[in-house]
């Protein structure tokens, strides 16, 4: 049918579209990954435990997360600041309540934006670290569901070929392997890790949120609709990541677990 080609078309070439933006990501995070497996192997640890592997992944945050350390700084302070102007934003907003007019819109932007300038902030500068983050995330994920192709002969990711992945497939922590999914697997080691490392991954994520919401915040930064709006999102976030987390292979949930812990720290110095 002409038209369903023309979908199935699209979908195509966003699907090539997005490989082409995540190939290099995935070949960058097989590297480090194999890099700190080495290393690790090289100090005496076991090359073929899960605990190695496991390791490796952790090494993969610090990389990333040290080399976003200015993102990282650059989101505080935007988010903070974001929470302090409210009251002028408020201001703005009650001046032009009920004008629908398009010089009144334009003037409510105008005076919006010449606020986020003087303050230097604005709201998508809080979201600038979760979208450089995700490119990794992803890479990391179609690295470790891609594990069990290349240990059966697919075309290598980078440092990975098929020895290294049917390493990689026979490791294990607590007796799950670091690919396995909740869901996809009905082995109750792996329910079991999984399930403590999505409440883990969770409490981590409601912390992180909860801490750069409100620590060394005065109380009037934190009563506006903001802050109330902010507050949903709190509790929201970490019941979207456990759902979805059923779906994440270990290693996924690892990596997240440990970028969690990693802002917590960032945060409180």
């Amino acid at each position: 049918h002409p038209a369903g080609s023309g979908r199935h078309s699209r979908k195509d070439d966003m699907g090539d579209l997005f490989n082409t933006i995540i190939g290099p990501i995935e070949w960058l995070v097989a590297w480090i990954m194999y890099l700190f497996h080495q290393g690790f192997t090289a100090i005496g640890m076991d090359p073929e435990s899960g605990w190695t592997w496991a390791l490796s992944i952790v090494g993969l945050v610090v990389v990333m997360r040290a080399a976003m350390i200015p993102l990282f700084v650059k989101q505080i302070m935007a988010s903070r600041k974001m929470q302090m102007i409210q009251p002028e934003l408020q201001k703005i907003q009650k001046k032009y309540k009920g004008k629908s007019d398009p010089e009144s819109r334009q003037a409510m932007t105008q005076e919006t934006m010449e606020l986020y300038k003087k303050e230097g902030t604005n709201p998508f500068s809080s979201c600038l670290p979760i979208l450089v983050q995700s490119p990794f995330f992803f890479g990391l994920f179609r690295v470790l569901n891609g594990m069990d192709e290349v240990a059966g002969g697919a075309k290598a990711i980078g440092p990975i070929t098929q020895p290294v992945a049917e390493q990689f497939e026979q490791a294990t922590i607590f007796g799950a392997s670091l690919s396995a999914t909740f869901l996809g697997s009905d082995s109750l080691n792996v329910k079991i890790v999984t399930s403590v490392l999505i409440v883990l991954m969770s409490a981590t994520t409601f912390l992180t949120q909860r801490q750069l919401m409100t620590k060394n915040m005065p109380a009037s930064a934190l009563d506006n609709p903001f802050a109330k709006q902010q507050k949903v999102l709190l509790y929201v976030l970490p019941i979207v990541f456990a759902v979805s987390g059923v779906n994440f292979p270990i290693g996924v949930l690892i990596y997240w677990f440990t970028t969690n812990v990693w802002s917590m720290c960032q945060q409180f110095y």
